[in-house]
């Protein structure tokens, strides 16, 4: 959250991001960046501004029926109170007019998940003189990015992923070798029971599909249509969960084959696997030389390689997707050229996912998701351990 501490380092970056300040916007939740940065607890229901400047004391334009949740607003800084709109469009003015402003804003919609201000918003902005600019270096520096308290819990959730994988794999392969073979829900309830004990939370199960359900990338499984793992099946284990105490989160995709893959699945594994670690091999390339690389860099080297294998076509969608502090699919820069143009660059701190697959609908689906945290040093890749030839059950 935005405090006293934290704001001369915030202006900083304001001022290297060639604006004059970062302008906030929240109405009822539309803006979740906002809602993070900001910490405000209550009612929130009317609209809100935030203005912080590059040089000064950051202001809020508050309603004046909602000044609750504005208690812990630090006293050294500014709080001014509208009721009507006129008065709600004057402050605004008073302190955006003839500037350059940040907000929460990507334009045509190039990366939605930065894109979180109404468009009517933006009209209010112009209109009071303003001249808006995307705040999304901002976002990944203030709000995606991790403490390394946070990278360290992330590193120890992988762990505890990596391991429930693996063993969950276990469990299918001894369970078809005794003839009683486990449906693919059954394997998933099991996972979630051992997410309960390793101290993690989540909002809704993983993945665990057989064969031709694995190309169905958001593919859930269910007790009400049993689908039992058989002898020459390929298994897709997607598991993500948070840290309990910290909310913390580690994403992965895991492959194996219930007995000796064919050739045609060897051949797209390699295919998938290899892809993934060319998206690694640019980024540490660029990074362990201290140079600058984009999300949609990683997502073309990625796509390259799948393309060039001749199944372009089945991948269809993007590398990775940033990874917060406070969300799965997170509001820093994605790895992805495809579905959107996130040409932002991945700076120290951010985390992402590096997730590439192949999905033949009604044949199969393989995909192998690590995820990667951007240090000074370079690129910490977890889990430690990457998969790198398919499990044999």
């Amino acid at each position: 959250m935005i405090t006293p501490e934290l704001l001369p380092r915030l202006q900083a970056a304001i001022a290297d991001a060639g604006v004059d300040g970062w302008l906030l916007f929240n109405f009822r939740g539309c803006n979740p960046i906002a809602t993070g940065l900001l910490g405000l607890k209550g009612m929130l229901s009317r609209r809100i501004f935030v203005w912080i400047p590059a040089r000064g004391s950051p202001v809020a334009i508050t309603h004046a029926i909602e000044q609750g949740p504005w208690v812990a607003w630090p006293a050294a800084w500014s709080r001014e109170v509208y009721s009507s709109w006129r008065a709600l469009e004057a402050l605004l003015a008073a302190h955006v007019q003839g500037r350059r402003v940040a907000m929460e804003y990507s334009p045509g919609d190039a990366v939605p998940y930065l894109d979180r201000v109404p468009a009517g918003a933006l009209e209010m902005v112009r209109a009071a003189g303003a001249i808006v600019a995307s705040s999304g270096e901002l976002v990944s520096r203030f709000y995606a990015a991790w403490t390394p308290a946070q990278v360290a819990v992330h590193e120890r959730t992988a762990g505890h992923l990596a391991r429930i994988a693996r063993e969950a794999f276990a469990r299918i392969g001894a369970s078809v070798r005794a003839g009683a073979p486990l449906a693919e829900h059954q394997v998933a309830e099991w996972i979630v029971a051992e997410f309960t004990k390793a101290g993690l939370e989540f909002d809704h199960g993983p993945d665990v599909s057989a064969t031709e359900n694995a190309a169905n990338p958001h593919y859930a499984p269910s007790a009400a249509a049993p689908r039992p793992f058989r002898p020459g099946d390929l298994v897709l284990i997607d598991l993500f969960a948070a840290d309990r105490a910290t909310g913390i989160i580690a994403d992965q995709t895991w492959m194996a084959s219930i007995g000796t893959p064919s050739a045609r699945v060897r051949e797209i594994w390699a295919a998938v696997r290899d892809a993934r670690d060319a998206a690694i091999a640019l980024l540490r390339d660029r990074l362990g030389a201290g140079g600058r690389v984009s999300g949609a860099e990683a997502d073309d080297a990625a796509r390259a390689v799948i393309t060039q294998r001749g199944y372009g076509p089945y991948f269809t969608h993007r590398t990775g997707h940033s990874i917060d502090a406070r969300d799965i699919h997170g509001s820093g820069p994605n790895l992805d050229n495809l579905e959107t143009r996130d040409d932002r660059l991945l700076i120290p701190g951010v985390c992402f996912s590096i997730e590439p697959g192949i999905y033949l609908t009604g044949e199969l689906g393989m995909r192998s998701e690590v995820n990667a945290v951007v240090r000074d040093d370079g690129l910490l890749v977890t889990p430690r351990e990457v998969q790198h030839d398919l499990i044999v059950l």
